[in-house]
């Protein structure tokens, strides 16, 4: 496979232009701000201040054990939504005009155990540019060898049962993130075929602010908090269990349900179609009827709009979304949503048994039985 990847708009789509035409006449006419409104500023206000209670009340050492557990499972699931909804915005530079502000709220990423800084390669510059195309959008490489996503990889015996482990294996996402996949993402030469040429200071920056992420969430608990090890590492282990299922899951039902695409490029490198109309085909929207889940994921359930226009904040979706799903039935291209939550996990989950157990009873029929 040729290392270097280029969309060559072949069939010369003017999808794209037409799309960021609309949403630019839409701000304009309706003298709307592209960034951040108040109902956004609530949303911030709300998923930081929350956090910050849930820990504090956590590390006060005033509750039962049952307790604490409990609010160590909420803390990992708010940490997963401050980074949909606010650290995910500011990293796009989309929370705000300002880029002191969108460094502020991206700085917070580390509080939660993850680099913005590679955060800002992995998923700004790999991930957006190169959805879904294996070997290069390492996003949905989840477990290589354990889950299969693309088709033209071989399946095991193991991936018999993804449709059953996956779900598993989604939970530990946080705890790669904060003990390892920073590190391992940091020190390759490349993620994906883009080349990495880090700055000094963000050699420094990786380990201090990790250190300062290990210090209040594994130190300090284990000084004030009158509980034993095995009960701190229990707690500690759910609560990245916890936040690493909603972050999984919300990956997941965007990119891997039925209907989406995992193409190749060609020989030479070339993907045949424009990087927008690709991003329709490989990209998929779920509850976009649903408030609850508009203000939980940060806009993350409409996929499509934050793929195509990521320096538009999350709270304006809604609107767009007609605007693009419009468009995209007017140049005959696919506008890939589920109804609901579950719709779109019933989806994904047909896709792991379909690439899975499927795949491998259709492979051993094509084997010739040994005489």
């Amino acid at each position: 496979m040729n290392s270097k990847i280029r969309f060559t708009n072949t069939n010369k789509s003017t999808f794209f232009a037409t799309a960021r035409q609309r949403v630019d006449t839409y701000f304009k006419e309706n003298n709307i701000s592209r960034y951040a409104n108040k109902a956004m500023w609530g949303k911030t206000i709300f998923y930081l201040a929350t956090f910050l209670g849930l820990y504090l009340l956590l590390i006060s050492n005033q509750f039962s054990l049952g307790v604490m557990f409990g609010l160590a499972i909420l803390i990992g699931i708010f940490s997963a939504f401050i980074g949909f909804n606010v650290c995910h915005d500011a990293i796009h530079g989309s929370f705000s005009s300002n880029p002191k502000v969108n460094s502020f709220f991206s700085f917070i990423f580390n509080l939660v155990g993850a680099s913005p800084y590679m955060w800002s390669i992995t998923h700004n510059v790999v991930h957006h540019t190169y959805t879904n195309i294996p070997g290069h959008d390492e996003d949905i490489e989840v477990a290589p060898g354990l889950v299969r996503i693309a088709e033209d990889e071989k399946v095991n015996k193991i991936q018999r049962f993804q449709h059953l482990y996956a779900f598993g294996l989604y939970s530990l996402a946080s705890l790669s993130w904060v003990l390892r996949k920073d590190y391992v993402k940091f020190f390759q030469k490349k993620i994906g075929e883009h080349p990495t040429n880090h700055p000094k200071r963000e050699y420094f920056n990786l380990f201090f602010y990790k250190a300062i992420y290990y210090f209040l969430f594994i130190a300090l608990p284990l000084i004030v908090l009158d509980i034993t090890w095995w009960q701190f590492l229990i707690g500690f282990i759910c609560l990245h269990l916890a936040e690493g299922l909603v972050m999984g899951l919300v990956f997941q039902l965007a990119h891997v349900v039925e209907g989406t695409d995992f193409p190749l490029p060609n020989d030479q490198g070339n993907m045949e179609e424009a990087w927008a109309d690709h991003q329709l085909r490989t990209t998929a929207n779920f509850a976009t009827n649903s408030k609850l889940a508009s203000f939980l994921l940060g806009g993350l359930n409409r996929q499509i709009e934050h793929h195509l226009f990521p320096k538009v904040c999350h709270i304006h979706y809604p609107m767009i979304s007609k605007i693009v799903k419009q468009t995209a039935h007017e140049f005959n291209l696919p506008y890939i949503e589920s109804p609901t939550f579950m719709a779109a996990l019933k989806s994904h989950y047909r896709m792991l048994r379909k690439l899975g157990k499927e795949a491998y009873k259709e492979q051993m029929q094509l084997v010739p039985a040994v005489s």
